[in-house]
């Protein structure tokens, strides 16, 4: 009897030992999304949201591309190092930039709307709002102005010092197969109803010729300009709504990592694509959690990086 209790002991105490550790890690894991808060700015900066919203709204009216090109640059930030901003810093002595790498050389744009941004958020809040929460915000308002879902943005974030051109070069490509799509959403913590929501951000938007010349029927790679635009959504390219999945049922997808969701045969994907098709409200629903996900990729918090006061460089 007298064994039989000590090893119960030994047993709960090696319980509750475990229990520990176990919360300890989920602690250090997910202690930089929990300092992400919806009412971080609450009294530093309250009306920060609508500042953002109203610069993206006289840059749409100018510019209707503007809320697709925003948007893009906050999954570009995210996708490499964190959400830290880091995407919208310029080469300098110590920057090596990510403006340079392949997906985003002359090709992700919007950089003077966020530094109009930052200067409006600046005269109101001066050395409050990071550069990544401006993309935050940016992305939200973005969706919602071209007819999208909205979310609420958790806050907080701080700005990056450094940027990875490396890791910037080996985002999710427009010519990925399905797996390497899966493993590199995996990579950042994102399943794959992330990949299929977050692929629907191409409801709106362009895209250059080079992305998807490959998948043009006997297309020699002469003669054409890589940079000419094409649709991403054929039917309604301005507008952010489900038709991107009706038009992969259709084997109309523009770019291949699009249409992989779902002609890859058996992938689990097609059923996600065939549901955000058939009812626009779950794709939205979806879509908003997925952008909340993203937004928690890696994020600066506490004492951790800095606040901009210019998005281009480091302080």
């Amino acid at each position: 009897m007298a064994y039989s209790s000590s090893s119960s002991s030994s047993s709960s105490l090696c319980s509750v030992c475990l229990a520990f550790f176990f919360f300890f890690f989920t602690l250090l894991l997910h202690g930089s999304r929990a300092q992400l808060s919806s009412t971080f700015y609450a009294s530093s900066c309250s009306n920060v949201s609508a500042v953002v919203r109203n610069v993206v709204q006289q840059a749409q009216n100018s510019d209707v591309r503007i809320v697709a090109s925003l948007l893009r640059l906050h999954f570009h930030d995210c996708f490499v190092n964190g959400c830290d901003g880091s995407i919208l810093l310029d080469n300098s002595d110590s920057i090596q930039s990510e403006k340079d790498a392949l997906p985003n050389k002359n090709s992700v744009r919007g950089f003077d709307v966020v530094d109009d941004i930052k200067t409006a958020v600046e005269n109101v809040c001066p050395g409050v709002v990071s550069c990544a929460d401006i993309l935050a915000l940016a992305a939200e308002a973005s969706v919602d102005l071209a007819g999208g879902p909205t979310w609420v943005v958790l806050l907080g974030r701080r700005d990056g010092t450094t940027a990875n051109p490396t890791a910037a070069n080996n985002m999710p490509s427009p010519l990925d197969d399905l797996d390497t799509l899966k493993q590199k959403f995996s990579d950042v913590g994102l399943d794959d109803t992330d990949l299929v929501a977050l692929s629907g951000a191409h409801t709106f938007g362009r895209a250059q010729c080079r992305f998807f010349s490959s998948r043009l029927y006997n297309f020699s790679g002469t003669g054409g300009d890589g940079t000419t635009l094409n649709n991403l959504d054929l039917t309604t390219p301005n507008t952010f709504d489900n038709d991107y999945f009706t038009n992969l049922q259709s084997n109309k997808g523009l770019l291949q990592s699009d249409q992989e969701l779902f002609s890859t045969s058996g992938a689990s994907t097609i059923s996600t694509v065939n549901s955000f098709a058939g009812d626009q409200s779950t794709f939205f629903q979806s879509f908003a959690s997925s952008m909340i996900n993203m937004g928690n990729i890696s994020p600066l918090t506490g004492s951790n990086g800095e606040i901009r006061s210019d998005c281009k460089k480091v302080n």
